[in-house]
């Protein structure tokens, strides 16, 4: 079986939150620390968090720091998957920080997938975490610009993307504004 990396994207200023969101407190848990439980109860070992508008600890992650944070979300995909160029792993859970809905069990199905590219799916609708196989992370680096992350990257390749139903264990929503 393969080892699966996870890698939290929480670099964000969270310009229409108020702030940025990793130390957000949701549920008496900081989302950053939620999502590192999440991925790590999913399978993923080990997990990296890209840290930028905000720096902090993260028990139980590898923090990376993204000093080009307010270039967006392409910049802090970049940093992380070279910060886990050296892992000894095959593939890597992207995920953001902001899914307070996010499960393990919804992780696990990712981790267990046998493609290259799989990407969670919430009622057919293509959402977060997308999981990525080493061989696509040089192409997904050259790719990933401004907000849009791998969306160019996964829309180049689309008919390698294996979708993957979780709508049924987890949700796909984001948090844009504090509850």
């Amino acid at each position: 079986m393969s080892r699966v990396a996870g890698l939290v994207l929480a670099a964000g200023e969270g310009r229409r939150f108020g702030g940025p969101k990793a130390p957000a407190f949701i549920g008496g848990e900081r989302l950053v620390d939620r999502a590192v439980r999440v991925l790590r109860e999913g399978g993923c070992d080990p997990v990296y968090v890209v840290l930028g508008a905000w720096s902090g600890e993260v028990p139980d992650a590898i923090i990376v720091a993204n000093p080009e944070w307010p270039e967006g979300m392409g910049s802090s995909l970049r940093a992380g998957l070279a910060a886990l160029e050296g892992a000894p792993v095959d593939a890597a859970v992207v995920t953001l920080v902001d899914l307070p809905g996010l499960t393990s069990a919804a992780v696990r199905r990712l981790v267990g997938a046998d493609s290259g590219i799989a990407a969670a799916t919430y009622d057919g609708e293509r959402g977060h975490p997308v999981r990525f196989g080493r061989g696509h992370w040089a192409g997904i680096s050259e790719s990933a610009r401004g907000d849009a992350g791998a969306r160019d990257y996964l829309r180049a390749h689309a008919d390698e993307v294996t979708l993957i139903e979780v709508g049924d264990v987890a949700s796909g929503e984001d948090l844009d504004e504090p509850a």
